[in-house]
């Protein structure tokens, strides 16, 4: 449903564009709601509703008599808001949100198969030359046979 990465901007309202080909996916399966949070490696998860739905029922799975459990729980739950996209198709992002990813005013949205994800564009571009020399590696250990 999402692909690709795109460089854009947030306004000084907080508010980012979302891509138009993400704008016509979300069109196409009729998604309202995101829900954006905290996401791993330093950047934002936005999902649809429905993506929302299956990673909050496998993350409730997750045993609260474990302090690592509850402690992704809380940050990652914590973060999170529903948003509704503009009609401009834009996305506000709160301040905390803003904050915890580094994000100022240049960003990427990268797009995740089921997710988007939203990084500041200095984090992208590191995280980016960091895993790129690697990416062979990376597959051959976690793909599956």
């Amino acid at each position: 449903m999402f692909y690709g990465e795109y460089e854009h901007s947030i306004d000084p309202k907080g508010r980012l564009i979302i891509p138009a080909k993400f704008r016509q996916a979300l069109k196409t399966h009729d998604i309202k709601a995101l829900f954006l949070t905290r996401g791993l490696d330093g950047c934002l998860f936005v999902f649809s509703e429905s993506e929302w739905r299956l990673a909050e029922n496998r993350f409730k799975q997750i045993p609260f008599t474990k302090a690592e459990g509850r402690k992704f729980n809380r940050l990652f739950f914590s973060g999170a808001t529903e948003l509704a996209v503009d009609g401009l198709g834009r996305l506000l992002i709160p301040k905390t949100l803003k904050d915890f990813a580094q994000i100022k005013q240049d960003v990427v949205i990268v797009g995740v198969s089921t997710r988007m994800e939203i990084w500041a564009k200095e984090k992208w571009q590191q995280f980016y030359e960091s895993s790129r020399q690697s990416f062979e590696e990376v597959a051959e250990r976690v793909m599956l046979e």
